[in-house]
């Protein structure tokens, strides 16, 4: 154990009222262990699993519980709370709890001091397995990791009700791993590696169109080239982000340039030039329409079918990775979304692209990856093929911004 692993950091413990409430005695201590001051809110429902004596015992701190309580208003409010915080830890994020952050409810000191906080946020999330597959605890915890919030777990395990499944609150350990990463990311983002280099990242599908209503298309989000654009800026990098039609919100801090087509993504990319870096995550459609009608296309009676022309899209991988001399980005990554022979197609793809990495995905129908928020990847370079764990998009983007950052931290040439 390192003492000093934590040491000086604020955390803002939010306990939630779910049996794993119990896991936070255990965890409150660990963090001190590793030289961290832990201050405590419990919501109502948290007082039926621990009790605010316990809790206060081990933080060393008062236990904050009622919104309205005047007296700890004057000493700490729910705006100080946050703001005197390094990180807001929530464990258990119950699903109501989740639920409340994700509408931007604030009708407890927990909802309140969350809405009211420009901190990161971490939660260990903590349910029945029936209501953490719920559709509605989906749409949450999407919504909550779009907001920036991190999670650590659930794991998949026995539960208290009986039931089997993932819903399990990660363990005392695992999540004191979780906080030391979080702060261990951030130091590196402080560090902003990528300071004066120029990164140019592609994202989302493209739209060719058909005629003026229709158009080929694919099922690509754009989340994940969004979240790596973010993260290369969090970095420190100047950051350029063309971005095909996507529901995806622009990330801040970003330079954004919206298009329709292959042929606008391409000449936006040759506008962004020159860059050190460019990272092609956007899923070009790989053909048009030679020639789309300028008016609604009309359905014939007695017709069996409509035959379009098609033809080639352009490269933009290729031609980026193709440009001589100073022209060319100093590190050029593709992308591969295959459903079969993953690292087989992408390797062949690399070669022929002419680019430094691929990042292959699995988006076969099994995965559930395509539009999903998590992402299946292996990195392809000339040494071969790096294998990813599963995980959010916003973290395989970390990742991949990490990784990014080391090579140019180590004066490689590209591979």
């Amino acid at each position: 154990m390192d003492k000093s692993s934590l040491e000086a950091r604020r955390i803002l413990l939010i306990i939630g009222g779910g049996i794993a409430a119990y896991k936070c005695l255990d965890l409150i201590r660990r963090l001190r262990e590793r030289g961290a001051s832990v201050r405590a809110i419990m919501t109502g429902a948290a007082h039926e699993f621990v009790t605010p004596l316990s809790v206060s015992s081990l933080t060393g701190e008062k236990v904050f519980t009622d919104l309205f309580d005047l007296t700890d208003e004057a000493e700490m409010g729910h705006i100080e709370l946050s703001r005197d915080a390094d990180l807001l830890l929530v464990a258990p994020a119950t699903a109501d709890l989740m639920a409340r952050m994700a509408g931007g409810l604030a009708n407890d000191l927990a909802t309140t001091a969350l809405l009211a906080t420009d901190k990161p946020v971490l939660i260990a999330p903590a349910m029945n397995v029936r209501m953490w597959e719920h559709a509605a605890t989906q749409r949450n915890i999407a919504t909550l990791a779009q907001d920036g919030i991190s999670f650590v777990g659930p794991n998949e395990g026995d539960m208290a009700c009986g039931e089997f499944g993932p819903g399990r609150m990660a363990e005392p350990m695992e999540i004191v791993g979780a906080v030391e990463a979080h702060f261990g990311e951030a130091a590196f983002a402080a560090d902003q590696p990528l300071k004066g280099l120029k990164a140019l990242v592609t994202s989302g599908p493209t739209h060719e169109p058909i005629d003026p209503v229709r158009y080929i298309a694919n099922r690509s989000s754009g989340k994940q080239g969004h979240a790596i654009a973010a993260a290369l800026a969090t970095l420190g990098a100047e950051t350029v982000l063309v971005a095909g039609p996507t529901a995806t919100p622009d990330p801040a801090g970003v330079s954004v340039r919206h298009v329709e087509t292959a042929d606008e993504m391409l000449a936006a990319c040759e506008a962004a030039l020159p860059a050190d870096i460019a990272i092609c995550a956007a899923a070009v459609a790989d053909w048009r329409v030679e020639a789309s009608a300028e008016q609604k296309m009309k359905k014939k009676n007695g017709e069996d079918g409509l035959h379009l022309k098609l033809k080639q899209n352009p490269d933009i991988l290729a031609t980026l990775s193709a440009l001589k001399g100073r022209k060319r980005p100093r590190l050029v990554v593709g992308f591969a979304a295959e459903t079969e022979k993953v690292i087989e197609h992408a390797t062949d793809k690399r070669m022929r692209k002419g680019c430094d990495w691929i990042v292959a995905n699995d988006v076969s129908p099994a995965t559930g990856i395509m539009g999903g928020d998590d992402n299946l990847v292996h990195i392809i370079t000339a040494e071969g093929a790096e294998d990813w764990p599963r995980a959010s998009k916003r973290d395989v983007a970390r990742r991949l911004a990490h990784r990014v950052a080391d090579h140019f931290r180590k004066g490689k040439s590209a591979t």
